[in-house]
């Protein structure tokens, strides 16, 4: 069964991060330049929130507040939940739905950012896998062309 450490193998090695004390203007403006949709909020090498559209939309928007004024500390999420490297498939899979969140961090065993998994990762590796069963069974019932 594939791993955490399997999918960030084969995404782009770019990890998206922001500072805390950032505006939200210059985070959401990130997300959009990088088209994800969470930052993961670092401060001396350690992930100390995760800023998603999530938090925008209702930290900021539904708030009226000023994403110019704000700093990315002041409306992100604190209380992360990260996987390591070794998380399989199904387990992160559990964790995203079960907390209901769509962006989960990987980290080492110091806590040091590996890289992030979306739950659009984990969807394109469960099609992949099926299409893959799919032309197997077909070869099985109908012969190789």
């Amino acid at each position: 069964m594939p791993n955490m450490q399997d999918i960030l193998s084969a995404k782009a090695s770019a990890i998206h991060t922001i500072r805390p004390e950032a505006t939200v203007l210059e985070a959401t403006r990130k997300m959009t330049q990088h088209k994800v949709g969470a930052l993961v909020v670092m401060q001396d090498n350690q992930v100390v929130g995760i800023f998603t559209e999530r938090d925008v939309l209702r930290r900021v928007v539904v708030q009226e507040l000023d994403p110019t004024a704000l700093c990315v500390a002041e409306v992100m999420t604190c209380q992360v939940i990260c996987a390591d490297a070794d998380t399989d498939l199904e387990e992160a899979a559990s964790i995203m739905k079960t907390r209901r969140i769509r962006h989960l961090p990987i980290c080492d065993i110091d806590g040091a950012l590996l890289g992030m998994i979306s739950i659009g990762d984990l969807n394109a590796l469960y099609a992949t896998a099926q299409e893959q069963t799919i032309h197997f069974l077909n070869d099985y019932i109908y012969g190789r062309v």
